[in-house]
């Protein structure tokens, strides 16, 4: 039996109060986290190290009086450095890597009190909508094992889906917070670029393309996240605007009467899938019944264009980052330790030139005023995640398919989120739709640059419209 209960059926805020009114101890709290663990994680695979000794040792010290002091959380082995712990980024060519120093978010989330006991699985890179790294083995939906979690932060959404911590941080550089949110159920907000700090080793997470956050069960508890999080570090090359409160105060708000442009096809025109059409249209129906003014409309951007700049700018970064750890470890570049797709795509980055990386950078700049101009017509656009609800494990082979081939397939699968990663906007996922066969599907809602706010108080209105908390896989 857990040491508390009642572990899986609170939210991090309300774990949070009652370690805070003394009617559980954080340890007890911690013990009931490490035993879910124990329980399903050999079944889904959501966790690829655990450090338990340490956790334990933090809150006998004693933790600090944040928000969320006592909480167990989760990191992706990616995008969140610790000093003195392993960190994998889903390869084979990072094994024995251990982070030299803690990367600021870390310390912020340490300072807001969250117990850290663990690192969740990702694909190599978290180059893939799939988290099926040769290294580590598929994370497994909770909802049907034989489906995929969702990527890159698909370790974290099994892991919060399955109860094993309320919730866990993630990053996003093309979906990769809102597609795992998608498919496990959950809650998932990409922040406005640079919303969260990337240092201080980086000062851009992909050229700005990607973001971290985290998944959650509950709206209150992303947006308590983001306040704890949330702001630049000195020296961080850019901010985004600054909030003028709280954004925990921004759930439960009014948001007032969106105008709501909504898509049924991908951005490129082509068709959802029948059940994510279905989906959309269902979540049509619920905003109109809320009050809001629902149209067909989307951006007109160049998606053929927009693919050949993300392609780019991620290979370049591929490349970069690849190198520099092959130089670490004394070798030359080779593809060594790295799956097919991986050093397919960092080759890439080397090969093309500095004139198309600029270029690049200017089709995603230009994109992002379109959309600016569109968001001064409609304050959010609504669509599914992804395309088609949740795919089987084995579909996208990052180390079997040909890189072309890799990327129309990752393409096809996402017909809207990338383009708010290379605009900077806000978007996220709420659960709202389920397929014939029980699968989660995400709805997508997107919004202007900084305006986190705007989505966390449809996001509220939505979620208490609509609760979602309750549905829970049998795992």
């Amino acid at each position: 039996m857990a040491a508390f209960a009642e572990y899986m059926t609170h939210d991090a805020l309300a774990l949070a109060e009652l370690i805070r009114d003394g009617e559980v101890s954080a340890g007890d709290v911690l013990d009931s986290a490490l035993e879910r663990a124990d329980a399903v994680n050999p079944t889904i695979n959501a966790i690829v190290s655990r450090n338990d000794g340490a956790a334990r040792g933090r809150v006998a010290a004693g933790l600090p009086q944040g928000p969320l002091a006592g909480v167990p959380f989760l990191l992706k082995d990616l995008g969140a450095m610790q000093a003195g712990v392993s960190m994998g980024n889903g390869s084979r060519l990072w094994k024995d890597f251990i982070g030299p120093i803690d990367f600021t978010y870390t310390e912020r989330v340490e300072e807001a009190g969250l117990v850290i006991f663990g690192r969740t699985n990702t694909p190599e890179l978290g180059i893939s909508w799939t988290t099926e790294p040769v290294v580590n083995g598929p994370t497994r939906n909770p909802w049907n094992l034989d489906h995929s979690a969702g990527g890159s932060s698909g370790g974290a959404a099994a892991a919060v889906a399955a109860g094993i911590v309320p919730v866990a941080h993630a990053t996003d550089g093309g979906g990769s917070i809102r597609i795992p949110a998608a498919n496990c159920g959950l809650f998932g907000l990409k922040p406005t670029r640079a919303r969260n700090p990337a240092g201080p080793v980086l000062g851009e997470g992909w050229s700005g393309l990607s973001t971290g956050h985290v998944v959650s069960r509950s709206v209150r508890d992303s947006a308590a996240l983001l306040d704890a999080t949330q702001g630049p570090a000195p020296g961080d090359p850019y901010a985004a605007p600054v909030p003028d409160g709280p954004y925990l105060a921004e759930v439960g708000r009014d948001p007032g009467r969106l105008r709501v442009a909504l898509h049924l096809t991908g951005l490129d025109g082509t068709p959802l899938n029948p059940e994510n059409k279905t989906a959309a249209e269902a979540a049509a129906k619920l905003f109109a019944d809320l009050g809001h003014e629902v149209e067909e409309a989307m951006p007109q951007v160049d998606t053929d264009a927009l693919r050949d700049a993300l392609t780019v700018i991620i290979a370049g970064n591929l490349w970069v980052g690849i190198s520099a750890r092959y130089q670490q470890l004394d070798r030359k570049p080779d593809g060594e330790g790295l799956e097919k797709v991986t050093w397919a795509w960092a080759k890439h980055g080397r090969e093309r030139a500095a004139a198309d990386y600029a270029a690049a950078v200017a089709t995603i700049h230009k994109a992002g005023r379109q959309l600016a101009a569109f968001y001064a017509q409609y304050d959010v656009m609504l669509s599914t995640v992804l395309r088609n609800p949740p795919r089987p494990l084995g579909f996208l082979g990052q180390d079997e398919r040909e890189l072309d081939d890799f990327i129309a397939a990752l393409g096809d699968e996402m017909p809207v989120t990338p383009l708010a990663n290379m605009t900077g906007t806000p978007a996220m996922s709420l659960p709202l739709a389920w397929s014939n066969d029980g699968l989660p599907i995400g709805i997508h809602v997107g919004a202007a640059f900084g305006r986190e706010d705007l989505l966390l108080r449809l996001a509220g209105q939505v979620e208490q419209a609509q609760p979602w908390a309750d549905r829970r896989p049998e795992i």
